[in-house]
């Protein structure tokens, strides 16, 4: 499918479009996103994106439009994984949540043009080695079992962009609303918001070495590829405000990745012997292999994920699981995050109604739960403070 420069620059055009939209109607007044304002965003980013897949099938038609969707379906969910990391790194550095958009909108941003670059590079390299395959369908099947490896603890994503920000800049310990910098006894220091960028910068980095080669394993058309990604990413940041409470609840999501991870990389190790060159692998001659088709590609990633997320919601572990890090979420925010009263009544609420869903679980559920002794102290903490200050002073 050939591409005109014209419909590229108004392709690109309308994604900085809808970014600055984003940002100059939501980022840029700090406010908590509404359950109802996140879902109306969601649903018309994602609309667009079906949209556009539809353009394409009818101007491109049905091999590049299944190639898009399969991408798009592919990135999209990568993204949501993501968001788990994003999670992580806002509760680490104890981002209050109405300063959580101009950060996650900054992540965003940032891993559209680091994956854009990704893009070029990776199809100059296809377009000039045809040996990239093999690198691209190891780095899946690499990555797909790193995914089904054990969780580690969540440390704090101090990561070597953090650290040479610190080396480089004073650094407050409080925030300053959303700012990236204040002023500290009379000196311009960077406050932890730009830290919490820096970390987002980092780890999309290292998201970008995982989802270019997918998308690689399903589409070489770069258009396709750069438009699939881009649409995969917006409308992320709604999505986190909107499912955040149930993210701890896709407890199969890693190993649905797994599977769609290690299917393309199958698949582009197929091409690659389709297409070898390799001097040491038949002679430096095509291998006579069969393709996987762009229609199967796409039909295994939608049945895959389905599966994956039916499974998890109807897991009791599932539901557990959500409750437990809903009522943490809330009593550390409610703790050391949130210092406004209003906001932090709210937080008391959220976390009152967590405990709620928490009483609800099965006996067997309920008993684990009741053994960790951390989360039955930082609870008790959150009751503590909230009756002092319903007390007052006196």
């Amino acid at each position: 499918m050939d591409v005109p420069a014209l419909v590229w620059w108004l392709t690109i055009l309308g994604i900085a479009g809808l970014l600055l939209f984003d940002f100059f109607f939501h980022v840029r007044q700090a406010h908590v996103p509404t359950l109802r304002e996140a879902a109306v965003w969601s649903a018309l980013y994602v609309g667009i994106a079906l949209l556009f897949g539809v353009g394409v099938w009818v101007f491109g038609g049905a091999e590049p439009g299944a190639e898009y969707f399969a991408g798009y379906v592919t990135e999209k969910a990568l993204s949501v994984d993501n968001l788990f990391v994003f999670l992580v790194i806002m509760g680490s550095f104890r981002v209050p949540r109405a300063d959580q958009q101009k950060a996650l909108l900054f992540g965003i941003v940032f891993s559209l043009v680091a994956r854009t670059g990704f893009i070029f590079l990776g199809a100059a390299l296809i377009e000039r080695f045809a040996w990239v395959f093999y690198v691209f369908g190891l780095i899946l099947l690499l990555t797909a079992g790193n995914l089904l490896r054990p969780e580690g603890g969540e440390d704090h994503p101090d990561n070597l962009m953090v650290r040479l920000a610190r080396k480089l800049f004073r650094a407050s310990d409080t925030y300053d609303g959303d700012r990236l910098f204040t002023m500290r006894d009379g000196r311009r220091v960077m406050t932890p918001m730009l830290l919490v960028m820096i970390a987002l910068a980092g780890t999309d980095v290292l998201f970008a070495l995982d989802s270019i080669p997918a998308i690689f394993g399903l589409t070489q058309n770069v258009y396709l590829v750069f438009t699939a990604t881009a649409f995969s990413l917006l409308g992320l940041r709604q999505l986190y405000f909107l499912i955040d409470g149930l993210l701890d609840r896709l407890i199969y999501l890693a190993y649905g990745l797994a599977v769609i991870l290690a299917f393309i990389g199958v698949k582009l190790i197929l091409h690659a012997l389709h297409e070898n060159n390799v001097p040491f692998i038949n002679d430096g001659e095509p291998v006579n292999v069969t393709e996987i088709s762009t229609g199967l590609s796409l039909s295994v990633i939608v049945v895959v994920l389905l599966v994956t997320v039916a499974a998890s919601l109807a897991s009791p572990r599932g539901r557990a699981q959500n409750a437990v890090s809903a009522v943490r979420r809330h009593a550390q925010e409610y703790l050391e995050v949130e210092k406004e009263p209003a906001r932090r009544e709210e937080v008391f609420r959220e976390l009152a109604a967590a405990e709620a869903r928490l009483r609800e679980l099965p006996d067997r559920q309920r008993a684990r739960v009741a053994e960790d002794d951390r989360l039955a102290a930082l609870v008790r903490r959150a009751h503590a403070e909230h009756e002092a200050s319903e007390q007052g002073p006196g």
